[in-house]
């Protein structure tokens, strides 16, 4: 057991009289602190009310962000004293870096680690950083969101494999239905190579493979259609597209990502003057409505507008 010595026990903060949580008279449910938190906190909001910047006042920021991580006050307050004393925001970046670890769903850390790493110039240590928080949860969006900033503020695409597609690939072999990755593939895409001609057919190509491995995988069937979108012919562009839709038609349990697709595809050749294309849609949409029944609604919509 890990004993905490109070700061109402210590000799640097007797001169601080520590500010008590004020709930009115009669609170209608007052929380039962732990003596530490209370302790703490009260010691911080008189540093508060005084606006101490000093060592001690820094240290006793990093004991309240152990007790309750999400505190925005606390750590907006840290940083104020960080700038203030001109500390070495390497080392912040690691206490950060820590804290993430511990707590990786937490808002307020990410925050903070932008904020260091704003400060510094230098996002090197991001890409690195964020691939251990995923290693844990690759679908975790902080992480994500947080890699997303750095890769495009410090433009760090060239330090990795292929730009980062990669590392994308082995998380989508890890788990195909991973979205987050099929999103950060969009956003690799989008940032360096764009969608040029080459790269839109052979990211059809690359998510036609894995949609044969997964044929019910909304995530790969909604990447394709945005990748789909970037060509001028749309769905229209690779007839291995359409082909594989009527694969998941035939189906025993159609996919209903994929049927959506169909009609997406059916609704682009009535466009063009298909004979045949308002009939094949109007036959599909009824097929989605008895399929899907909770958006019956929205197929039977989508028939009023062919």
């Amino acid at each position: 057991v890990v004993v905490v010595m109070l700061f109402a026990n210590k000799e640097e903060w007797q001169d601080v009289d520590p500010v008590p949580q004020d709930d009115g008279p009669h609170p209608a449910c007052p929380i039962s602190y732990s003596k530490e938190f209370q302790d703490a906190m009260d010691y911080f909001r008189a540093i508060l009310h005084t606006q101490e910047i000093s060592e001690r006042a820094l240290e006793l920021t990093e004991r309240v962000i152990e007790i309750n991580p999400a505190n925005y006050s606390v750590w907006r307050y840290r940083r104020k004293i960080l700038d203030a004393l001109h500390s070495d925001l390497a080392l912040e970046s690691e206490f950060v870096a820590l804290q993430i670890e511990d707590h990786p769903k937490n808002y307020q850390v990410w925050y903070h680690r932008r904020a260091i790493i704003e400060r510094l110039g230098d996002g090197s240590q991001e890409v690195a950083m964020t691939e251990r928080i995923l290693a844990d949860d690759a679908k975790n969006y902080h992480a994500w969101s947080h890699r997303h900033w750095a890769l495009k503020t410090y433009n760090l695409f060239a330090t990795m494999d292929r730009n980062g597609l990669s590392y994308v690939e082995t998380l989508l072999q890890a788990d195909v239905r991973n979205n987050s990755a099929w999103n950060h593939r969009y956003f690799i895409v989008s940032n360096t190579s764009g969608f040029t001609t080459d790269t839109i057919d052979a990211e059809i190509e690359f998510t036609l493979e894995k949609l044969n491995e997964v044929k019910n995988n909304e995530s790969a069937w909604n990447y394709l259609s945005g990748v789909c979108k970037q060509a001028d012919e749309g769905l229209l562009r690779n007839a291995a597209i359409k082909e594989l839709c009527l694969v998941c038609r035939q189906e025993a349990t159609p996919s209903v990502f994929a049927l959506s697709v169909l009609l997406d595809i059916f609704t682009l050749e009535l466009q063009g003057g298909d004979a045949n294309a308002r009939d094949n849609a109007l036959e599909l949409c009824s097929e989605l409505s008895n399929i899907d029944h909770v958006r019956h609604k929205y197929w039977n919509y989508r028939r009023t507008k062919l």
